[in-house]
């Protein structure tokens, strides 16, 4: 291929590399055959069954069931109670004495009793310190910190899935590369050989040729390699098979105009901000709640008991009593071991350092975005680059081949040559993996690498449902969805 003697081979021999080059480059542009998968599709099997998102939608729906446990506090509670036992009595009298129609003998007795209780007793809690509302507002704000957990899980997965899509993107160009490499070093040995046979050539020239066919065959094996484990990252995080893979330009109308723009989004809107918030929330209201066990509580109890003797009884005694009662018991802390103080400066320890984990947050998103812009900038400028030494060197092969017809060059020059386009390709498809992460690491750090925002043909995660449905639940063993 392209050696002197095969003018045929010459002009089918560049275009076929070209032909890789121009289908990784543009097919962002080309329209997806029914067959294809495109990055929508990758994302939609994500979001829909990645086992890391649908544990942090579990753990969403656990921390739901913190409210109503917390609203549980001003609630009744009403128990039932049931006991039976039996008991026996000997006593000893004087002579002519008897007991209790037990039976009397010289002044002795016996007799027994077979008690069986049964009541019910009702407690409703009337004040306690303000604990209970505020147990139930550091529930209410954790459920909110646990949703922006959710969020950010949703944008790390789905960061993931686009990372390891554009890794098969890259490696199937890669291959593609190597197969076109090898394809021309192995025309380059036969038409070495073949110069050699009719005294044009040297062995020297053969070797040469030889070497970069089998440095060639190397890098393909390892291409492959990379491309099969890439595959592999994408079967796990996505759930899907890689097969034909095209590339949509989605991610471009998500990305800010400006650096102060995405500055602003993320500062507002990214959720592990919006988490941190919330749970400076959780921590003032847990204050509170630690607050409320040093003041009085007041506790309503009611009880009913009957109970029945079954045993040998005189009989002016009842077989049966009721017993009813209604006391009203008020407890005033006066001190307890130190132990409320220390949890509440705990406390506002705590709360200290959730103050400090929102400045932190923020710098860590102004500093995320601020690299994202940019390694996109700098992947963009590669890519302008990258592509004007494709052409480059592309026309010093064609050049140095002709050169080569004329004894002007060498097969090692043709070699070189072809090994630095061969560099300058790879380049190319390093830089458009590079800016394509670069694009979606810049979204997903303004908070907008979601569902909504890429508008998935996905049914939406809504959490509040599950909060609905069990925020004023009063009892049932079962879960909304029927385990």
């Amino acid at each position: 291929m392209l050696a002197a003697g095969h003018g045929s081979s010459r002009r089918s021999g560049p275009p076929r590399i070209g032909r890789f080059l121009v289908a990784a480059i543009i097919a962002g542009l080309a329209p997806a055959a029914a067959s294809a998968q495109s990055l929508t599709d990758a994302f939609a099997a994500t979001y829909m069954s990645n086992p890391q998102l649908n544990a942090a939608r579990a753990q969403v729906r656990s921390t739901d069931e913190g409210v109503p446990q917390a609203l549980a506090g001003n609630r009744p509670t009403v128990a039932a109670t049931a006991s039976v036992g039996a008991s026996g009595t000997r006593t000893y009298g004087g002579p002519g004495k008897t007991t209790l129609l037990g039976r009397s003998a010289g002044g002795k007795g016996y007799y027994s009793q077979y008690p069986i209780a049964i009541g019910v007793q009702l407690t409703q809690p009337l004040f306690d310190g303000f604990r209970t509302p505020n147990s139930v507002r550091q529930a209410e704000a954790s459920v909110l910190a646990q949703r922006e957990v959710l969020r950010n899980t949703e944008q790390t997965v789905l960061l993931d899935a686009a990372t390891a899509f554009m890794q098969v993107i890259q490696g199937q160009a890669l291959v593609e590369l190597q197969e076109a490499n090898l394809q021309f070093l192995d025309e380059q040995v036969k038409a070495a050989k073949d110069r050699f046979q009719v005294g044009e050539g040297t062995n020297t020239d053969v070797a040469q040729a030889e070497a970069s066919q089998a440095q060639a065959q190397a890098e393909l094996y390892s291409a492959r390699a990379n491309l099969q484990a890439a595959k592999a990252s994408f079967r796990q995080v996505t759930g899907l098979e890689a097969k034909r893979l095209v590339l949509q330009p989605i991610g471009d109308k998500l990305k800010p105009k400006a650096l102060e723009a995405a500055l602003s989004l993320g500062q507002k809107d990214h959720p592990a901000v919006l988490a941190a918030i919330h749970n400076v929330d959780v921590a003032q209201f847990n204050v509170k709640v630690l607050e409320g066990q040093v003041l009085p509580s007041v506790d309503l109890n009611a009880g009913f008991q009957r109970e029945y003797d079954f045993g040998q009884i005189s009989s002016s005694s009842s077989r049966q009593s009721d017993t009813a009662q209604v006391t009203l018991n008020v407890t005033v802390p006066i001190y307890q071991a130190g132990l409320p103080s220390s949890q509440v400066r705990q406390a506002k320890e705590d709360l200290g350092y959730s103050r400090i984990q929102v400045d932190l947050n923020r710098d860590l998103v102004r500093s995320n975005i601020i690299t994202f812009w940019g390694n996109l900038a700098a992947a963009e400028a590669s890519i302008f680059a990258a592509r004007t030494s494709v052409v480059a060197n592309q026309l010093a092969v064609n050049g140095v081949i002709e050169e080569q017809k004329v004894g002007q060059a060498t097969t090692l020059d043709v070699l070189l040559q072809q090994s630095n386009l061969i560099d300058a390709r790879t380049t190319l498809v390093q830089a458009e993996y590079s800016r394509m992460v670069a694009l979606y690491s810049l979204v997903s750090s303004i908070g907008k690498l979601d569902s909504t925002s890429l508008r998935l043909p996905v049914k939406t995660y809504q959490p509040q449902q599950h909060y609905q449905a069990v925020r004023d639940s009063w009892g049932g063993l079962r879960t909304p969805d029927g385990r």
